[in-house]
């Protein structure tokens, strides 16, 4: 009886160990799924839409840590938004990307205040800065095409 319960004990610890592995491999792996919202950029000056995104919401440090990593490409329409908790100086980085992106800083009043355009790379990151309570990242050249710079604004519907 010791002998199987000691065998059953060794299985249940390394299946907690082949767990533990797995996710600090790929953090996606905890992530239930994210809610999503439309961003409409409109031009700063005269108010006419630019263009809309619909949005996975990363609001917690899991989903901002995981980002984009975990997604293979984004179609023209799609993005990530990133919601902090207030305006704030940020670095964004191109961590186990798998495509190029552009990175739009937004401040809380809705103001776009920095696009950068960024490419995957290996180590080290580049720091993408800029700031603002929101981030966007978006298919690279999105923001281009579409004419959305600093002083543009971006609609966003989350807290």
């Amino acid at each position: 009886m010791n002998r199987r319960l000691v065998g059953v004990a060794a299985g249940l610890a390394l299946l907690v160990l082949v767990a533990v592995a797995a996710v600090a491999t790929n953090p996606a792996l905890l992530i239930a799924g994210y809610e999503t919202t439309t961003v409409e950029a409109v031009d700063g000056e005269t108010g006419e839409s630019l263009a809309t995104v619909e949005a996975r919401v990363a609001d917690g440090y899991l989903k901002q840590y995981v980002g984009l990593s975990a997604t293979d490409e984004l179609d023209d329409g799609e993005g990530m938004l990133f919601v902090h908790e207030d305006d704030g100086e940020r670095a964004y980085v191109m961590r186990d990307m798998a495509f190029p992106i552009d990175i739009v800083f937004v401040a809380s009043n809705g103001t776009v205040t920095e696009v950068h355009e960024a490419e995957p790379e290996s180590r080290p990151f580049t720091r993408y800065r800029g700031a603002g309570r929101y981030v966007l990242e978006v298919p690279r050249g999105w923001s281009e095409r579409n004419d959305v710079e600093p002083g543009d604004r971006l609609l966003v519907d989350v807290r």
